[in-house]
């Protein structure tokens, strides 16, 4: 087939006929092409020709994310754009986030040979501590210096402590067929030390939604994982172990296992947002057994709320 050059000057040489028999020539007037991406909450409902209440409900946007290149790009024509057509702005929250530097400070790139290809990162960390990672190392809007020994730190005492915590629970748990049929045992008749861990459970309720609310995700991980490997692990689950091994199947060792229960079942609605299908599937182990709820996922479920009297 004859190849043809579209640039000028040589597109103005191409003349299509319409079936009407008129001629058809290059348009001369051009827009910033910007403008396709600013337009974008309007084109995606065709608005203002049609799909007016449902654009009502979706602008202007709530959060939007992109590099900071896109300061006089796409920030700029979606705010220009939404001031001359709706007098509004187009988005209420943003974040630009930052670099990902390699582990010297440096710019990645295949030239120095430092880029590290994401897929492989994943296969061999997997996922969820890739994300937890990148989201508890630093800000979101700072630079990021990557080392792949930080995942694999994430992974070990985050992900594996917390693996460690539902694995001892599961263990002795199944001992004793614990299924959290029986009522639950009132947090004021429970032993101080379970009065303590659902304490600073609750708080970290109120913490981590705070956290969400204002899109700190950095901040909101950080403090579920100083729970986990800090409080739960390393002081409740060391100093209860003699609760869960042995004895009558009692009061004291009942709210044993409803209170382990209760953190690690929070702890997963918690952290789902940042470590979707590890806390997923802790969510589903814990739930196939007890049935204590009826969604089949922990995105299904209802964000813990934070009560003021514990």
């Amino acid at each position: 087939y004859e190849k043809f050059d579209l640039h000028r000057p040589f597109v103005d040489d191409i003349i299509l006929v319409s079936s009407s028999g008129r001629k058809m020539l290059r348009e001369p007037d051009l827009i910033d092409v910007w403008f396709d991406s600013g337009a974008m909450p309007y084109a995606q409902a065709h608005y203002p020709f049609e799909n007016k209440s449902n654009f009502c409900d979706m602008f202007p946007a709530d959060f939007i994310a992109e590099g900071v290149d896109q300061t006089r790009g796409w920030f700029f024509t979606l705010h220009a754009i939404a001031t001359m057509i709706s007098d509004s702005v187009a988005f209420r929250n943003i974040i630009s986030n930052g670099l990902v530097l390699d582990k010297n400070g440096n710019k990645m790139s295949k030239r120095l040979g430092n880029a590290v290809d994401p897929f492989t990162t994943i296969e061999e960390y997997g996922s969820d501590p890739l994300r937890w990672y990148l989201l508890t190392n630093a800000q979101p809007w700072d630079n990021l210096k990557f080392d792949a020994a930080g995942i694999d730190e994430v992974k070990r005492k985050f992900f594996g402590t917390l693996y460690n915590t539902y694995s001892f629970f599961a263990l002795y748990a199944n001992i004793d067929n614990f299924r959290f049929t029986e009522r639950d045992i009132l947090v004021n008749m429970r032993p101080e030390i379970d009065r303590w861990i659902i304490s600073l459970l609750n708080s970290l309720v109120k913490e981590v939604g705070k956290c969400y609310d204002d899109y700190d995700l950095t901040r909101a991980g950080r403090a579920i994982q100083e729970f986990v490997t800090e409080n739960l692990s390393n002081w409740y689950v060391r100093l209860n172990r003699k609760r869960y091994w042995g004895g009558d199947y009692d009061n004291d060792k009942l709210s044993a296992y409803q209170t382990l229960f209760q953190c690690l079942e929070t702890v997963s609605r918690l952290a789902a947002p940042i470590a979707p299908f590890y806390m997923d599937q802790l969510f589903r182990d814990l739930n196939i057994t007890t049935g204590r709820h009826n969604e089949d996922s922990v995105h299904l479920a209802v964000f813990p709320e934070y009560d003021p009297d514990l």
